[in-house]
């Protein structure tokens, strides 16, 4: 047990106060105003500042990229940066009641509202009082229940997000092929490699930093693995993710998914030994500057083990010393190895080894940054073994950003095909919630057989837009079923 959080398998969320237990341990640690930016990389910080202005809460509008000036606990959203795509967003922006709004022109698909002309001041009319029979006005508004389903439309559903998560999974194998060998052949086909990988990232950063309604999915262990490529996809993945909370540009969010990439590409050459693993950011370090990366990307893979306290390797570097791309390397790729570590037995679920890093670890690691991945991961992270309010065990898939407690389930349905199990959105089962997080060999051996709990965690993007899509044959009576290329066809709209 790690000191100073509640046991996974006894972490009962029955009342308000227990429903934030997991976000509770870690709001002692506040922000830092910045991340501190050494060298050559004083720039960033001035580049990111000029790209925006300042607007009144009076001139948002549909399509502006806002930044809320806040800590992340004090708003609504998931992201404190995002582009505004509907009135409900304006209006919770506006329920803050900040003075002014910063906003990024160069993200935005519109220019602000102009202000409105001041009214001018008149001598106030004679007051009129006219008698009202008083109405009475609730204390609360009542949370509206979800819809019930009939039979067809659950089915239909289930067809769906069984669809959007085929596909997505279909994406990362995919692509899981593709960095196996990238990693392969940088030390042989230079050349090609890098403008292969160059395209990869720069699809990853396109789908992870400017789309806004982007979640983490847990991929299934049919299709996640233990091996060094998917580690290597695993951590571009999550750095990228964190490069979209730390709002940081699409040229720096590529140099940090390239740096992702190749971060142990000579683990890919030399075998497993005390002496190759305390040498491995030298030689890939190494590697990666012969092939003619980029100096920055270089410099970035050298520090992906260096701590922020000075315990790190191989340079031991402190905070000021430390290139700001590093920091987030270091931070995505210690959550992985504890997650996925070469010897599968000392393996930590994902709740276990984001109390272990914030609890154990914290100081190596840079406060703004571990605590935005605690945020993006949720409090149950996708891939925890879970049961239900209902009894009923599971395997959290993809967390919803607005409802944290709420995610996407698959369940042990044993009267269903594993096959084609089932995938319940809880924010869409009224009642119905998440008890507790557990540990898989805590499973009765029915249920582990048919989880199947995947031992290595692996990560991928997911359109929340497919997640949320009204189903195609259930909003009128004419519209087609869904089907795997008609949500293929919106996913490529979108």
């Amino acid at each position: 047990m790690t000191a100073g959080l509640p046991e996974p398998d006894v972490l009962v969320l029955a009342s308000s106060d227990q429903t934030h237990a997991l976000t509770d341990w870690f709001a002692n640690v506040s922000f830092a105003s910045g991340i501190p930016m050494p060298d050559d990389r004083l720039e960033r910080e001035r580049i990111m500042k000029d790209q925006s202005t300042y607007i009144q809460p009076s001139q948002l509008c549909i399509g502006l990229y806002v930044h809320l000036d806040l800590s992340w606990m004090n708003h609504p959203f998931t992201f404190g940066n995002f582009k505004i795509t509907s009135k409900e967003q304006i209006q919770k922006i506006r329920e803050l009641n900040l003075n002014r709004i910063r906003y990024d022109p160069a993200r935005s698909d519109y220019e602000p509202l102009p202000l409105a002309a001041p009214v001018p001041t008149l001598d106030p009319a004679p007051e009129i009082v006219v008698e009202k029979t008083p109405v009475a006005k609730p204390d609360t508004v009542a949370e509206i229940p979800p819809t019930p389903r009939t039979p067809q439309q659950r089915s239909e559903r289930l067809k769906q997000l069984n669809t959007v998560i085929r596909i997505c999974e279909k994406a990362f194998v995919q692509d899981a092929r593709t960095t196996r060998e990238l990693v392969h052949n940088l030390p042989t086909q230079p050349q090609a490699t890098i403008k292969a990988a160059t395209a990869l990232v720069d699809t990853l950063v396109n789908s992870a930093v400017t789309e806004p309604d982007i979640v983490l999915h847990a991929v299934s262990g049919n299709n996640s693995s233990s091996e060094d490529h998917v580690h290597a996809l695993n951590v571009t993945v999550l750095a990228l993710m964190l490069a979209k909370s730390l709002d940081m540009t699409d040229a720096y969010a590529r140099e940090l998914g390239m740096a992702a990439l190749f971060h142990d590409v000579s683990k890919s050459e030399i075998p497993r030994h005390k002496t190759f693993i305390d040498q491995h950011c030298e030689n890939s370090a190494r590697m990666a500057r012969e092939a003619g990366l980029a100096d920055g990307v270089v410099r970035v893979i050298m520090q992906h083990h260096e701590h922020v306290d000075g315990t790190g390797f191989p340079k031991h570097l402190v905070a000021a010393q430390i290139d700001p791309l590093a920091k987030v390397l270091a931070i995505v790729n210690a959550y992985d190895n504890l997650c996925n570590p070469f010897n599968p037995l000392t393996a930590m679920t994902p709740y276990e080894a984001l109390a272990h890093m914030y609890a154990t670890d914290h100081n190596k690691y840079d406060a703004t940054i571990l605590k935005l991945l605690i945020k993006m991961l949720g409090v149950y992270p996708p891939g925890s073994v879970v049961q239900l309010s209902n009894g009923i065990y599971g395997i959290v898939m993809t967390v919803n950003p607005q409802k944290p407690l709420l995610p996407l389930v698959r369940i042990h349905h044993p009267s269903v095909s594993r096959e084609t199990p089932v995938v319940i959105d809880l924010s869409e089962e009224n009642g119905l919630s998440i008890k507790k997080c557990m540990r898989p060999s805590q499973l009765p051996k029915e249920v582990y057989d048919y989880l199947r709990p995947c031992k290595h965690v692996s990560y991928y993007f997911m359109d929340k837009k497919l997640v949320d899509q009204p189903l195609p044959g259930i909003v009128t009576a004419n519209a087609p079923p869904a089907t795997e290329s008609s949500i293929l066809a919106q996913a490529r709209q979108a």
